[in-house]
């Protein structure tokens, strides 16, 4: 008798957790009514989810970021908002903006630079070289070599040298492009920000870091008071000029000397390498201090000049032809960390002198050129936004 009463409690007790799941997805489908009739398939038991999310509260912030990630993907994809009721029983998807910070950039840009070293076969180079070129629209009558099958792998057709004649340098501009691409912002630097697309902008000193020793900048030493952007500026009149030059993956993928000027320093910031397509630039504020960058510094006629080379997703890899020293996209890197090296040193005092047109350095795919140079007030750019540009023309001039 004693087991038979307690076979019949335990029983009770399975009828009544029945009956509250079932009214609660009763009154789930009342409240939400026409709104989610579409998702009626995936209505849950709020009560076995709310446990569920509960469980997933207590877990360590990784491994809810793991549990959590393929979820949200499949919240923003699903048709018909049909993960919605998700979010009524206290789950919430990471941001767009979030979920691609998530994506593992780094490792896929070391994967991808891997598999451009692979050596094609040669009866394979033209095929793959030729849906390349239909996809990016590349222009292979500028390439030193037309002949496809010159191209051992994809890293040197990426890299791939240009005709003499194909680039001439302007001689009467003072600063030239760096290389072929698309401008997507230029102008005067204004309170520390410069804009990477129209209206969304991001801090000068993140962007380049503390300012460097005057001892290795050759410059006069700024009154401390003064911001950032004043402690750059080192001749009186003179004002602080940006330029952004977005390459493309179809694009000419070296760069070169924008003019006569010496490189006292290069400092290596690891970082993420998210995509720098415009689109996404005017999504993420701040991109360009996220992503992984080689600032080169130094001075020119009117004073300070720098030029920095930003990585991207799949251009993990930054050459500069005269920094042998510098490593790019390695496996491990303490966040917000940079490294200097000074090019100042007891056998060679001056610096690299650079002139213009002079190669500089290569992406192994499409990136973005910044350049924040010292001018006199009177400097102007011949440029409009968005316009393609190619290395050679001219960026401004006084």
């Amino acid at each position: 008798m004693p087991e038979q009463a307690k076979e019949r409690e335990v029983e009770e007790k399975r009828l009544s957790l029945a009956t509250a799941v079932t009214l609660t997805m009763c009154q789930s489908n009342t409240l939400q009514g026409p709104e989610l009739h579409t998702g009626k398939w995936l209505q849950f038991p709020q009560l076995a989810l709310r446990r569920r999310l509960g469980q997933l509260s207590c877990m360590s912030r990784p491994a809810l970021k793991l549990r959590s990630w393929p979820l949200t993907i499949l919240y923003y994809l699903l048709p018909f908002g049909a993960l919605k009721p998700l979010t009524r029983v206290g789950w919430r998807p990471m941001s767009r903006v979030a979920l691609y910070k998530s994506v593992p950039t780094r490792l896929l840009s070391r994967a991808w630079g891997r598999l451009n070293q692979v050596e094609l076969p040669t009866w394979l180079r033209k095929p793959v070289y030729s849906l390349y070129i239909w996809t990016f629209g590349v222009n292979m009558k500028e390439a030193a070599v037309e002949d496809l099958h010159h191209y051992r792998n994809l890293s040197e057709f990426f890299r791939r040298k240009l005709k003499p004649q194909a680039r001439p340098v302007c001689g009467v501009h003072s600063v030239i492009s760096p290389s072929d691409g698309k401008i997507l912002n230029f102008g005067q630097v204004k309170n520390c920000e410069v804009e990477q697309v129209k209206g969304v902008t991001y801090s000068l000193e993140s962007f380049l870091g503390p300012r460097i020793s005057t001892e290795e900048m050759h410059f006069s030493q700024a009154p401390p008071g003064n911001s950032f952007q004043q402690q750059l500026v080192t001749k009186e009149g003179n004002e602080l000029y940006h330029c952004v030059i977005y390459l493309a993956p179809g694009d000419y993928h070296c760069f070169h000397s924008p003019t006569d000027w010496t490189v006292s320093h290069r400092r290596h910031f690891p970082g993420s390498l998210m995509s720098v397509n415009p689109g996404v630039a005017r999504w993420i504020k701040e991109l360009f201090c996220h992503n992984e960058r080689v600032v080169l510094t130094g001075d020119w006629k009117h004073g300070f000049f720098s030029l920095t080379a930003v990585g991207a997703t799949n251009v993990g890899s930054i050459r500069i032809y005269f920094d042998q020293d510098l490593h790019t996209n390695s496996p491990s890197y303490s966040k917000g960390s940079y490294n200097d090296f000074s090019f100042i040193s007891n056998n060679n005092k001056e610096g690299i002198p650079m002139r213009k047109g002079e190669h500089l350095g290569e992406f192994n795919l499409g990136s973005t050129i910044v350049l924040i140079f010292e001018a006199p007030k009177d400097f102007k750019f011949n440029l409009k936004a968005g316009q393609k540009i190619r290395f050679g023309e001219a960026l401004g001039s006084l």
